[in-house]
């Protein structure tokens, strides 16, 4: 599968190990738990292609700085909820105020294509508005107690447990999960030897 699938980790530069557009967005900021985080929202085209790599759009539309502004601050309210919640703290009212607010704009109209498939129409403001309201409703739903952290070392990738049992570990098997479980077997190795 190339990267240019919908389901691939790695779409034009950025992750999508979350396993819901609201915790992407979150990934667009890498290396939090490092001295030096990197900003891949770093421009409004930054913010058009991800739209497009996320799958909320076809083509890139012409973002603003202020769609930019609203993207970032809509990205660090989920993580800051997201991270109070599994450190058991409680949600800080301008936070929810934020991804609120964002929610409150008027939402992409999905409509069907000329190909039968669906496709969201509006512009960057609405695909904004419809990102911020599927992320209230995961984190004021039922899954938000399944969203977790990835347990590899450095990475903080957040990700929605969809596994049956509800203990997933890792962002992605194929990259921290794989990780880790080499490096268990070689530990396990160098003991036996």
């Amino acid at each position: 599968m190339g990267n240019d699938e919908p389901s691939a980790e790695l779409r034009d530069g950025f992750h999508f190990r979350g396993g819901h557009p609201a915790l992407d967005l979150v990934a667009t900021r890498t290396g939090r738990l490092k001295p030096v985080q990197r900003e891949l929202l770093a421009e409004p085209g930054d913010l058009a292609r991800w739209l497009v790599a996320a799958g909320f759009t076809g083509s890139p539309l012409a973002a603003t700085s202020e769609d930019l502004e609203r993207a970032r601050a809509l990205r660090e309210a989920i993580h800051a909820i997201v991270d109070a919640r599994l450190a058991g703290g409680a949600d800080a009212p301008a936070d929810i105020a934020q991804v609120n607010a964002t929610a409150a704009g008027a939402p992409a109209v999905p409509q069907i294509g000329a190909d039968g498939r669906a496709r969201l129409q509006g512009g960057v403001s609405a695909l904004l508005a419809t990102l911020a309201g599927e992320a209230a409703l995961l984190l004021g739903g039922d899954q938000a107690m399944r969203i977790r952290r990835c347990e590899a070392d450095g990475c903080a990738m957040l990700f929605l447990d969809t596994s049956r049992s509800g203990e997933r570990r890792w962002c992605s098997m194929k990259r921290c999960g794989n990780k880790a479980k080499v490096a268990e077997f070689r530990k396990r190795k160098q003991g036996s030897a």
